[in-house]
């Protein structure tokens, strides 16, 4: 392949123009641009290569060459001979200063062609500086200690979603989709168990079909018992398509699908080999984004060219002319790498700017025990059927009469006595629900209009909420959060994939590590904002990835390693009998270390909380095993005998001081040391003996068909959040999880403050299907009952009062599925008529102009009718994408960091009131201005007329003013009449902040204003 056209396929690959027949993400954005780029490289920007060499046309060393012959052939056709005639001395001392303009040409081209192929790796950009053949180099900028992984400066953005969407045209234009029928994909930290990775296999009921226009081929993602290569499952694949089409109503397809996509390795592959084996490796790599794509190739194209490019042997003999054009080459490879490199950033930075942008809430909900739901909305639930099924399901609420326990026995036979329970075939009443004030309500299953009179019900709203959950992907959720929860947070407790190979971390080849420190870094990174000053982070780890975690989290502490606990797994609970890797890792770090108090250790503090003299204290019973040495829980009348007298005397003062309280046990005493409650206690440090059957009997007893494997162990969870919360001043505390699985947290959270009054809050994480089928049942059962046997409650008395809101975030995929890229007239008026600035706007600003206005990046002129703006959205693990309403009241909730009060519905007015992060009392009102399918200006502006004045009635009635103090701030969608007034007067260079400001301009300011991690 000749250079140029080895380049152009090389940058074809690059701007991601060598996929013209996908139809999702990117690839959509790309392709709808794919001719005018096409057209743009070939034919405007390559030929700048030819066109810089322009000046030494006269010296062509080709046409030199040609003049030369041409003087000797004539030379000798007279006769003559042709070294003794001056036109061919000439000819020969201007060819041995020529320039080989096809060769400076193809130099160009493969220097260009090797920079960006040494950097790329599909689909993303990887630091691969070499000095030479096999040496490389990473950056240092004088570091002590330097911890490098090959994407520390990418975004890791692979999330559930890549398993729905590949979507692929066919030569005559119609549309090929693969869906996922069957997920049963890892989430977190479930691990696949040994010898069953998952594998892609045809669905078997109803693997192939025409839907509307499409085809539509259906996968089941599940282990291969056989432990089979994915090639080679996709070959019977294949075979089974291929047999599925030949049925006669799909024959058209068959000839498409069998077209020829040849490689050089497989000449006779087809395009649904082609489609089949990239759908299969997408979902087994990872995917980056950039932070700065065009400094960091810039930055390597100056050291790839003094490194490759220029060498000073060849200019130190050279004559003036030769040297001129070996500068002129260096010139013209910068000058068109930087034009490619400018239209590579733009690409990577447009993706960037979704990435990092605040997402969308696409759903909100409540759940609450029904002692919080006042007695007025009961009738109205007696109704609900969806909401009186999942009681059965969850809760087998109104128990079953065949008693599976003898708590279950006697609340049936209770219920058959009284009317706290209707009896079978009975509808429910009002007052079943009043003697069941723990059943837990899902607003979900209510319409929005019961929601919003609900919660208006609830006064301090955001108080009342006992837990958040947001189902999205986990940076997602933590960069929105940054404003509500900033400085918050006191405990931060994970269980990240353990990445051992065989768990759901997938990775590039040869970059496991690397992929998989860049997900921590940055997720860890946001959740520090969250945390306040002392506040903790605890992640559970094993031994593969422990020393890099480790030296990933002192980077984002700065060192402040509170300590470790190593968590011994070995087989049969007990100590292995050789050196393995059969340990779990809690690595614990704080905000700041001077500012951190000390963290009882966990499970080596067993106790419990006593009032003595109407004082609180914490008794330590295990104290005695550590302070005493290897003889375990020793008599009081023992310590004389083992420790001595002295030990003894020392003890005896204590008692009599208080410090010290003999506990009856059997015909003896034991010892226990007392700690006041607001006391803190030893730093963290612990080697313990865990069975992993713990966190699974947990969760087996809630859900005994099983369905989540390896989840964290409850009372691990449990001591380590009662240490980073112990006393009074931290138990009412938020509690953090984004790694949040089967919500072992939330369970600890809750048992927590069952047992010691706390007020705890957690906030959990979780992008996977476990979000609906495990994580939230989970907590509503353990809400309702502290204790489960075989799905069921063991008792119906141990519920607690208890509400959590849930909410659901737009993703990076549903974000790249709602740009549409569109281009006025002028515009394509002005691109035509200036060659220049047509190149400018191509390499810089095309794809930020264009998709202004999209539904993802905000379109403003929707906020006139605000209850109505929807995003095409994926809502399920099969891939099925719907015009989903998104929820904007709560979305600019969070994008103020808003503390939420009062939340109302009122004549059609949504109103918001709550503190904003500086302390500022706020009032938000949202309205519909018009009806956005209006499109005549005279009834447009009449609507905008008649929406003001609704807006100032509602006013009135709502007795709010602007120029009184009940509210600092009020927003308001769309322009409005009410008085305004400056909060600060106006001083040079600042403009003054008024009361009443636009929902819109806020909105959008926030949403965008974001950082690089």
């Amino acid at each position: 392949m000749k250079s140029f056209d080895k380049l152009k396929a090389k940058l074809a690959e690059l701007f991601q123009l060598d996929q013209a027949d996908l139809d999702f993400g990117i690839y959509r954005i790309m392709n709808a641009k794919r001719e005018e780029i096409t057209r743009f490289l070939e034919h405007d920007l390559l030929p700048q290569v030819r066109e810089a060499f322009a000046q030494y046309k006269s010296g062509d060393k080709a046409e030199l060459q040609k003049e030369l012959e041409d003087a000797i052939q004539q030379a000798k056709d007279l006769g003559a001979d042709p070294e003794t005639l001056p036109k061919v001395k000439e000819l020969r001392a201007r060819l041995e200063e020529s320039v080989d303009i096809t060769a400076l040409e193809n130099e160009v081209y493969d220097h260009l062609y090797n920079f960006f192929s040494r950097y790329y790796d599909e689909g993303d950009f990887i630091s691969l500086r070499r000095y030479k053949e096999g040496v490389y180099a990473i950056p240092y900028e004088g570091e002590e200690v330097k911890l490098y992984w090959a994407n520390h400066d990418q975004y890791y953005i692979k999330t559930t979603e890549y398993f729905r969407d590949y979507a692929f045209r066919t030569a005559d234009g119609r549309r090929v989709h693969f869906k996922i029928a069957e997920a049963d994909t890892e989430k977190d930290n479930i691990k696949a168990p040994n010898g069953k990775d998952r594998r892609f296999f045809l669905h078997e009921e109803k693997p192939v079909a025409e839907e509307g226009g499409e085809l539509v081929i259906r996968f089941e993602y599940r282990p291969d018992p056989e432990k089979r290569k994915q090639a080679d499952i996709n070959a019977r694949i294949v075979q089974r398509i291929v047999e599925e089409l030949s049925d006669e109503k799909l024959a058209s397809w068959q000839w498409q699908l069998s077209a020829k996509a040849p490689t050089e390795k497989n000449p006779n592959r087809t395009v649904l080999e082609k489609h089949l084996s990239d759908y299969t490796k997408r979902n087994t790599f990872d995917y980056f984004i950039h932070k700065d794509l065009g400094k960091f190739l810039r930055r390597e194209l100056d050291f790839y060219i003094k490194n490759e490019v220029m060498h000073l042997d060849d200019v130190e003999n050279e004559s003036a002319p030769r040297v001129e054009q070996y500068l002129s080459k260096i010139k013209v490879i910068r000058r068109i790498a930087h034009k490619i490199i400018d239209f590579l950033a733009q690409i990577e930075n447009f993706q960037k700017k979704l990435w990092l942008k605040k997402k969308f809430v696409v759903e909100t909900n409540y759940c609450l025990t029904l002692d919080r739901v006042p007695e007025e909305f009961y009738p109205e639930i007696c109704k609900n059927q969806a909401q009186l099924d999942e009681w059965k399901r969850l809760f087998d609420w109104p128990p079953s009469c065949d008693g599976q326990t003898r708590g279950q026995e006697d609340q049936a036979k209770l219920f058959e006595d009284t009317e706290v329970a209707p009896l079978s075939g009975h509808p429910v009443t009002p007052s079943h629900l009043k003697a069941n004030p723990h059943l837990v309500l899902d607003t979900r299953h209510f319409s929005e209009e019961f929601k919003w009179r609900l919660i208006a019900a609830i006064e301090d709203v955001d108080e009342q909420c006992d837990g958040l959950l947001v189902h999205a992907e986990n940076f997602q959720a933590l960069n929105l959060m940054l404003e509500r929860y900033r400085e918050q947070v006191k405990c931060v407790y994970i269980d990240p994939p353990y990445n051992t190979g065989s768990d759901e971390f997938v990775y590039k080849d040869n970059y496991q590590h690397s992929s998989w420190l860049s997900m921590i870094y940055d997720r860890a990174t946001l959740a520090k904002t969250l945390m306040s000053n002392y506040a903790s982070f605890a992640s559970s780890i094993d031994d593969n990835e422990v020393h890099h975690l480790d030296i990933c989290l002192s980077i984002v502490f700065a060192g402040n390693k509170v300590g470790e606990l190593s968590v011994i797994r070995a087989e049969g609970g007990g100590l292995a009998k050789q050196i393995v890797k059969g340990h779990d890792y809690l690595l614990v770090y704080a905000k700041k270390l001077d500012d951190f108090p000390p963290l009882l250790r966990p499970k080596d503090i067993r106790g419990k909380i006593v009032n003595i003299d109407g004082k609180r204290y914490w008794i330590e019973t295990d104290w005695l095993r550590t302070e005493f040495g290897k003889y375990g829980t020793l008599l009081y009348e023992d310590i004389e005998r083992v420790k001595g007298i002295e030990k003894k005397k020392e003890i005896d003062k204590g008692i009599q001081e208080g410090r010290y309280v003999l506990i009856k046990k059997n015909d003896g005493h034991i010892v226990g040391r007392l700690r006041p409650i607001d006391e803190d206690g030893s730093k963290f440090y612990s080697v313990i003996k865990h069975l992993n059957a713990d966190g699974m009997n947990q969760v087996l007893d809630l859900f005994p068909q099983g369905g989540f494997g390896y989840p964290k162990p409850l009372s691990l969870c449990k001591q380590y959040i009662l240490g980073s919360t112990f006393g009074n001043k931290f138990k009412s505390s938020f509690v953090l999880d984004f790694f949040a699985g089967s919500g072992t947290t939330a369970h600890a959270v809750i048992n927590l403050n069952r047992e010691d009054g706390g007020k705890r809050k957690y906030i959990l994480v979780e992008m996977g299907d476990y979000f609906d089928t495990v994580l939230m049942p989970r907590i509503k059962k353990v809400v309702y009952s502290k204790d489960w046997k075989d799905g069921k409650p063991v008792s119906r008395d141990t519920g607690i009062s208890h509400m959590f809101k849930y909410i659901r975030l737009e993703s990076y995929e549903d974000a790249l599925a709602n740009i549409e890229l569109k281009r006025t007239g002028p515009q394509q008026l002005l691109l035509d008529q200036s060659a220049s600035f047509r190149e400018s706007y191509i390499l810089k600003y095309m794809l930020e102009t264009e998709a202004k206005g999209s539904p993802s990046l905000l379109n403003i002129d929707w906020f006139d009718d605000p209850f109505n703006y929807k995003l095409f959205v994926c809502t399920d693990s099969v891939g099925e994408t719907k015009p989903v309403k998104v929820d904007l009241v709560e979305t600019f909730n969070w994008l103020l960091g808003l503390r939420v009060h009062h939340m109302d519905s009122i004549r059609g007015f949504r109103i918001v009131e709550g503190t904003n992060p500086k302390g500022e009392k706020v009032l938000v009102i949202w309205r519909k201005i018009r009806d956005l399918a209006e499109t005549d200006p005279d009834r447009i502006r009449a609507q905008r007329e008649q929406a003001n004045r609704d807006l100032e009635e509602f006013f009135r009635k709502q007795q709010y003013n602007t120029l009184d103090t009940e509210f600092d701030v009020i927003y308001v969608n769309g322009d409005n009449n009410l008085m305004n007034i400056p909060l600060t007067p106006e001083k040079e260079g600042l403009e003054p902040r008024y009361k009443v400001r636009l929902i819109e301009e806020e909105f959008k300011r926030l949403m965008f204003d974001v950082k690089d991690v």
